[in-house]
């Protein structure tokens, strides 16, 4: 299904607000079922030159699925089998510093784990393993990213942030809000894992684009967070992300210099004599075939 000509693939997945990408070359959708269900909508590929697209919405066009319940692991692995090599995760989030404002973009580093009972990994049912995950985003495409947001695209970004992802669907509470504070964290969200993990297992270089869309409630000086808060300024920051993916489409390269693509080398444990075939050549084989058909 990987299209040859494509200098590089990217896979943009958008967040609250970013249910379409229009406006792009050789644009068509392409329904995709996974082994965990379909993507929340068809997946839609386009071109900027010479680099293919393919974007998927999160949450669905009309915003119809909660954090917790999108499908993450078919979102994923829709991605990885139409030929991905990195995604960005288009995020948005609320920010737990003043200096970070809503309007800015950041390009998070690191994430601390709040969510529970989402299904966040390919492993299991017969194979075992353990992905390394210390540094859970790409270094080389976060670089790209706050490069071409911050010098080519001009837009006030924030790098190097941590994400505290949260469960949701409520927003925090001021005695949490202050507490994600005192841990240091810069941003709160709903969505980035377990997106990332699976991202990681499926050998893609991933990162999350954060759109900052308030401040969350220990901010005395800001009104408490609302819905209707978040969609308003998401709106404005949609046509900065859709710019920034744009202008990195036009310039990235399509070399991978990073480990994502081969963070399955090490992370198996159970004996390749055990794992059924349906892990090399079956319906799982677009995760774990690369690894397990090296002789």
């Amino acid at each position: 299904m990987e299209t040859t000509e494509a200098r590089t693939t990217l896979g943009i997945i958008g967040g609250s607000g970013f249910y379409k990408f229009d406006g792009l070359e050789r644009r068509r959708e392409i329904p995709v079922n996974t082994p965990f269900g379909p993507t929340p909508d068809p997946v839609v590929e386009a071109w900027v030159g010479d680099t293919r697209l393919l974007f998927v919405s999160r949450h669905g066009e009309g915003h119809l699925l909660l954090p917790h319940e999108v499908p993450y692991k078919a979102i994923i692995f829709a991605l990885k089998e139409l030929g991905a090599e990195r995604v960005i995760g288009v995020s948005a989030v609320g920010s737990l510093r003043e200096e970070i404002q809503p309007g800015d973009l950041a390009v998070v580093r690191q994430y601390s784990d709040a969510t529970h009972g989402r299904p966040d990994t390919f492993f299991g049912h017969g194979i075992a393993g353990h992905i390394s995950f210390a540094e859970p985003v790409c270094p080389y495409l976060a670089d790209m990213v706050y490069q071409v947001a911050g010098l080519q695209s001009g837009y006030k970004v924030h790098d190097h942030t941590v994400l505290r992802v949260m469960q949701g669907p409520a927003f925090s509470t001021r005695a949490e809000s202050e507490a994600n504070r005192k841990m240091g964290y810069h941003l709160i969200g709903m969505t980035s894992l377990p997106e990332a993990k699976l991202a990681r297992e499926a050998e893609l270089c991933y990162v999350t684009l954060a759109l900052v869309t308030d401040y969350d409630c220990w901010y005395d000086g800001h009104d408490a967070v609302t819905a209707k808060m978040v969609t308003t300024i998401m709106a404005e920051n949609v046509s900065k992300a859709m710019q920034v993916i744009l202008c990195l489409a036009d310039t990235i390269s399509a070399e991978r210099n990073c480990g994502c693509k081969t963070a399955l080398d090490t992370a198996i444990v159970t004996d390749r004599a055990c794992i059924q075939d349906r892990f090399r050549t079956g319906h799982m084989a677009p995760i774990f075939g690369r690894v397990l058909l090296v002789k």
